[in-house]
């Protein structure tokens, strides 16, 4: 979970990413920082991303993000 709040606080999003859940529903993350943020995870984590988990709920919080990207080591 640290180095996915170590990537999230690295792009200066100007929120708590403790509390905030609505990174992409808020507009906080905009599509360019999408495509930053999957790379920068499938480097960090040596995952691939799926199309299928490129979907809101996934990226709203660093939480879902942290949950994602687990179960996508565990495949």
């Amino acid at each position: 979970m640290n180095e996915v709040m170590e990537i999230l606080e690295s792009m200066n999003l100007g929120v708590d990413l403790e509390i905030c859940d609505d990174l992409v529903d808020g507009g906080i993350l905009t599509s360019l920082d999408l495509v930053s943020l999957v790379s920068e995870l499938s480097d960090v984590f040596d995952i691939t991303i799926p199309a299928r988990e490129l979907v809101p709920e996934h990226f709203n919080s660093a939480a879902a993000i942290w949950e994602m990207v687990e179960r996508l080591q565990d495949e």
